[in-house]
């Protein structure tokens, strides 16, 4: 189901990482645990099993969650007051995904009747057949007032239930259709699950735009939308490649043409909303391993897009392109002109995002004169200015004073970084974490064996001075863990141990700390695991050692050798006996 959402690749151990949905990051800290079927993100701490990932993820109560999870999974749940409950009474998002779903039923099998011969027309003069229809659920919506609303209320849908998907509008005689005589696109998320339709005009007598998309609805909202996202996302994965076109038809020719990765807004601009997305299927990190390519006409407004584009580029890391159809083509027209492989090109000859938005903005001055040079230089500076990556910036300062022929590349760069001291807002550096103390560490990984491998542990755990475990946090797991009776009753460890965990966890921080340390990976390959407990186990208690050390040698230097012989003694035969016992058990440690 996680899998479904974001891009999940090994991170050793038993565990999966990728980009968390909950917040914008960098590199991935989201973790996965198929094992005890738990998460967790150590850069914003949310995590739990994957009721809660449906909770959060889909905006849901936990009945609606568990309605969700059941119905993907096939099973008939039964309801306590009685057997069966009234589909009507199930959660309000299951509802509406039931109500689009019907919806799009009745669009596709509109499609076939002779009413909709001119959305047939439309799709075959742009090089679609029925199959391709048919793999898109692409289909028409009747030119009636109610035929939709009349249909869903036969299904036993409510008026308002359809009027608050944005299926339907208020008329004066209740639920009047929103879409009427027009071809019909069905929006799907990441799941495959419809949640709205784009609609395009198609008679001459229809005085509304040209498309119109389902308002924003409780299972709807365009800035968070990719049409074919749901056709797309296991190939942008595989790929580490995205392409975004700006409509459903060239969508459908991309894929069609052997460019599976292409996606495509929905009545909005491509924003910061989709690029979250995006990054979660491309597993947007520091290896530059992937690509976003932006397809945009040759003309000025496709330069004005693609320049709206450049404002949100470095919000991946990913490596940002542009490609360009110079006679104004856009996917879908390309292909029915030029055919399959002249869409590919396309795609092929795509340059990078950086280097189109300075030579787009160079090309409006005449750079014969020296004037036209220094205004293209003004002009083009703030962009070069505004790469964050220093290299890159220095290779595309150098890039400009030769595209301006100039040849004078320390003042190209002068002019450029008196550019960047001008500009404002720029974030600070994030000051570094201090690392983390020994000890502390040990506590921790030591606790993640309790968590996770239990059975590796033993009595010696159990029997650990709960003074052993000083970080605040793990002064709380540590009493959880006794509560719930310490390592020797936990068996073997898995789902049940960490549910009885969270059974003894009483308040939000506790049961964060349980899932926390149910995901986060030991720092050891799982065939020295035995050893690496024992080692901790070890190390844990040298440092417990340690302080029984430093406590004997605070009082050996408060007594007079002379005066107090017989104690001082006695104190000095205890220090060699745990000086002896630290080494036995360094040594143990150091068998990690």
């Amino acid at each position: 189901m996680i899998g479904e959402h974001i891009q999940l690749r090994n991170a050793g151990g038993g565990n999966l990482k990728g980009l968390c949905p909950f917040h914008d990051e960098k590199s991935p800290s989201f973790n996965v645990t198929p094992e005890r079927g738990m998460y967790f993100c150590f850069g914003c701490s949310e995590g739990g099993d994957v009721i809660t990932f449906v909770e959060k993820i889909e905006h849901l109560s936990f009945g609606e969650a568990v309605e969700r999870l059941a119905q993907r999974a096939g099973i008939q749940l039964q309801y306590e007051q009685g057997g069966y409950v009234p589909r009507r009474d199930h959660g309000e998002r299951a509802r509406l995904i039931e109500a689009h779903r019907a919806a799009a039923e009745f669009y596709a099998e509109k499609l076939l009747t002779p009413d909709a011969a001119p959305g047939r027309r439309f799709l075959s003069e742009r090089g679609f057949e029925r199959a391709d229809a048919e793999t898109f659920g692409v289909g028409y919506a009747p030119n009636e007032w109610e035929a939709l609303a009349r249909h869903l209320m036969g299904r036993g849908f409510t008026a308002e239930e359809i009027v608050k998907g944005g299926l339907a509008k208020e008329g004066r005689r209740g639920p009047m259709d929103r879409f009427r005589g027009r071809l019909i696109w069905p929006i799907r998320d990441a799941t495959g699950d419809v949640i709205g339709f784009g609609a395009r005009k198609l008679l001459d007598s229809d005085d509304g735009p040209k498309y119109l998309n389902t308002p924003d609805s409780p299972l709807y909202k365009k800035s968070q939308v990719l049409y074919g996202i749901d056709l797309a996302k296991r190939e942008i994965s595989k790929r580490s490649q995205a392409v975004i076109v700006e409509g459903y038809t060239d969508v459908m020719s991309c894929h069609l043409a052997g460019v599976p990765t292409a996606v495509a807004t929905c009545g909005t601009s491509f924003g910061e909303e989709h690029i979250k997305i995006l990054r979660r299927f491309l597993l947007d990190q520091a290896e530059f391993r992937g690509e976003v390519i932006f397809t945009f006409d040759g003309d000025a407004a496709g330069q004005k897009a693609a320049l709206r584009a450049f404002a949100d580029e470095q919000k991946f890391v990913t490596q940002t392109y542009v490609a360009v159809q110079p006679d104004g083509l856009d996917p879908c027209d390309l292909r029915v002109k030029q055919g399959d492989a002249a869409v590919r090109d396309l795609i092929a000859s795509r340059e990078p995002l950086f280097q189109f938005a300075i030579r787009s903005t160079i090309s409006r001055y005449d750079l014969r004169s020296n004037e036209g040079k220094i205004a293209a230089l003004d002009a083009a500076a703030p962009i070069v200015a505004g790469i964050k990556d220093v290299g890159l910036r220095k290779r595309y300062a150098i890039d400009l004073d030769r595209w301006l022929g100039f040849m004078d590349e320390r003042f190209v760069m002068q002019r450029i970084a008196e550019t960047g001291a001008a500009q404002q807002g720029r974030p600070r550096r994030a000051p570094k974490a201090a690392p983390l103390d020994p000890h502390v560490r040990v506590e921790g990984e030591l606790l993640k064996l309790a968590v996770q491998r239990p059975a590796l542990l033993g009595p010696r755990f159990d029997a650990l001075d709960p003074q052993a475990f000083t970080a605040p946090d793990h002064v709380t797991l540590h009493q959880v863990i006794t509560a719930a009776g310490g390592t020797a009753a936990a068996g073997h460890g898995g789902r049940e141990w960490v549910d009885r965990l969270l059974e003894q966890a009483h308040d939000d921080a506790a049961r964060s700390l349980v899932t926390r340390f149910a995901v986060e990976a030991i720092q050891a390959d799982s065939h020295v695991e035995e050893r690496y407990g024992a080692a901790m186990l070890a190390a844990i208690e040298a440092i417990a050692v340690d302080r029984a050390i430093a406590q004997v040698k605070s009082r050996i230097q408060r007594l007079n050798p002379v005066d107090e012989q017989q104690e001082y003694n006695r104190l000095f035969g205890e220090l060699v006996g745990l000086e002896q016992q630290r080494r036995v058990l360094r040594d143990r440690a150091a068998g990690s």
